[in-house]
């Protein structure tokens, strides 16, 4: 691909990194693969070789975003040009929601490696909580009459499954995604194998600063997910309330300060706070203008609390296509009074 030669190139070395309590390194950055129903699978795909050559060496992929076979072929290129070595990458996979059944996690990342072409992910997760699928591309209307709440033992059975393939040695650490204090609350005693990572949706505009703090206490690293406000999410998750992150004053004015667009502000923040943001583009600039902002040009210790103090308590990712029947509103999914929400 012609992309090899033609990036500016960050050095991988520069780039900041978080130590999981196995003292595994993580980069404190990397490149998202989901297209928000926009993009195709060769475009993504395309993007990933070329971030890699750019100096990425952490790829955030999943099996329902349908482009792991075209993800493969390139990650099988890097490998023949020699551009990068397995060992140097950290590659992260997820288990769907249709593949919660006794067997099905193994099975489904199982297959997700050898789409991938690997013989093991860096990390596994848990996708959501529960076992409620919604077809790619799906409105915001849609309902899956056999959505359910999440159940405590149910989790477990899908999290006893992650927990084989560590043992197996298809999967170096297992991880979680899209949880709440409450449902952690009932989980985390019952593992034999922590979670290393814990996806989240973290942005300027949505800090979770209780789930952070949680997260970070039980030694588990929190990555980021819509680090920029994500504004080309489907349009299954915009409502009109919605704050858009780059227009909000105190990053706009940082961005002023440090001549950068506001994305960048917003990437900075991310790593300077102690999460891993994993922004998404298919344009190389773009995807570079990311990597790089985080090697230089720190924002001040002042700019940094204006941000903190401008948190809007904004989720975009309501998730109410999961919603069970008799649940009120996406917010039974989130637990907001400390109840995890069950039959009506």
């Amino acid at each position: 691909m012609e992309l090899k030669e033609n990036i500016d190139k960050v050095d991988p070395n520069k780039v900041p990194k978080r130590q999981l309590y196995t003292g595994c390194e993580i980069p404190a950055i990397g490149i998202g693969t989901f297209g928000s129903d926009k993009y195709g699978a060769e475009e993504i795909s395309k993007a990933v070789y070329g971030a890699v050559c750019g100096g990425y060496r952490l790829i955030d992929c999943a099996s329902v975003y349908q482009n792991e076979k075209e993800i493969g072929a390139v990650l099988k290129q890097l490998f023949e040009d020699q551009v990068v070595k397995r060992e140097e990458l950290f590659i992260t996979g997820k288990v769907w929601n249709d593949k919660h059944g006794d067997g099905e996690v193994i099975e489904s990342c199982r297959q997700s490696l050898a789409d991938l072409g690997l013989d093991y992910f860096d990390l596994y997760l848990v996708h959501w909580p529960f076992p409620n699928y919604h077809a790619p591309g799906c409105d915001g209307d849609s309902r899956n009459p056999d959505s359910r709440p999440f159940f405590t033992e149910e989790y477990m059975a899908v999290w006893r499954q992650c927990e084989t393939l560590v043992e197996e040695g298809l999967v170096r650490h297992i991880g979680m995604s899209n949880m709440t204090i409450p449902k952690l609350e009932r989980v985390l005693p019952l593992c034999r194998i922590q979670p290393a990572a814990i996806e989240m949706e973290l942005h300027p505009g949505f800090q979770q600063p209780e789930l952070f703090a949680y997260v970070r206490e039980h030694n588990i690293v929190p990555i980021g997910y819509c680090p920029l406000g994500s504004p080309s999410r489907p349009e299954r998750d915009r409502t009109a309330d919605d704050v858009a992150d780059m227009e909000i004053p105190e990053i706009v004015e940082a961005a002023e300060a440090h001549h950068v667009h506001p994305a960048i502000i917003c990437l900075k923040w991310a790593v300077q706070n102690g999460q891993i943001p994993i922004p998404f583009s298919v344009k190389p600039q773009q995807y570079m203008n990311n990597l790089r902002c985080v090697t230089e040009d720190p924002l001040t210790d002042e700019e940094m609390e204006k941000i903190r103090r401008a948190d809007k308590n904004c989720r975009l990712v309501k998730g109410q296509v999961f919603l069970w029947p008799g649940a009120h509103s996406w917010e039974d999914l989130w637990d907001l009074d400390g109840n995890i929400k069950g039959w009506k």
